[in-house]
């Protein structure tokens, strides 16, 4: 006996094979990109600090700041040492999944602030990928160590309501850059400058953009005339 589906049932059929035969063309050309794509494009690979950037860099790296294990495991692969910070309380202001930088990095002076894991992270790719490319490219050497005014400090932004990201160890302020042969380039005396090093500090502070939330400069007002304030946290502003 043959059977005589409706033809709404024969369409239905039709459609699913035609999503079937889609979906199993979408897996083997997932496949295909798979195998040929280098790591650093791939959006489920591992994130690396030492890879190349590509687009899927963002997204890895965004996942990464906000899991304190991923951000951790990113760290350790990558060559960079770090110790755990205690968490602590200041009224208001409570620093949690905070580190402290060591080996692996450009070093901090004053060394080893207490900073968050997304704000360290932030700070690896950030000296890696912007900071030691743009001076080689401007200064004909590299960076051999960060000047800083903190991480930490229990505030309000200043002239505002709002808990600043200092308050969470969120944030670090650079003040200027020692380079190898001890030569120091500062923010307050070389940003404005239209010579190689005030071009490293701008393209510092651009490449900063990627990795930081807020990036604020000489440009964004006076209160940051002798610093580039790298934050991370919730609203984005670079200048």
């Amino acid at each position: 006996m043959r059977i005589s589906f409706p033809p709404l049932v024969r369409g239905l059929a039709r459609l699913w094979a035609g999503s079937v035969e889609l979906l199993t063309g979408l897996t083997l050309l997932g496949l295909g990109v798979a195998a040929w794509a280098p790591s650093q494009d791939l959006p489920w690979t591992p994130l690396r600090l030492g890879e190349p950037l590509s687009w899927a860099t963002d997204l890895k790296f965004a996942a990464a700041a906000r899991d304190p294990l991923r951000c951790r495991a990113v760290l350790r692969a990558g060559g960079v040492g770090f110790s755990e910070a205690s968490p602590r309380r200041d009224g208001d202001c409570v620093v949690s999944n905070a580190l402290r930088l060591g080996g692996g990095v450009i070093p901090l002076s004053p060394a080893a602030p207490v900073m968050s894991c997304a704000e360290a992270l932030g700070y690896a790719f950030w000296t890696r990928h912007a900071v030691q490319p743009a001076a080689r490219e401007h200064l004909g050497r590299e960076v051999a160590r960060i000047d800083h005014y903190g991480t930490y400090a229990c505030r309000n932004i200043r002239g505002g309501h709002m808990m600043s990201q200092h308050a969470a160890a969120n944030a670090l302020d650079v003040a200027g850059f020692r380079l190898q042969d001890g030569a120091r380039v500062s923010v307050r005396g070389d940003f404005r400058r239209d010579d190689p090093r005030g071009r490293f500090l701008r393209q510092g502070r651009d490449g900063a953009c990627r990795w930081f939330r807020a990036v604020l400069s000489p440009d964004y007002d006076a209160a940051h005339a002798d610093h580039l304030h790298l934050g991370q946290g919730v609203w984005g502003k670079c200048q």
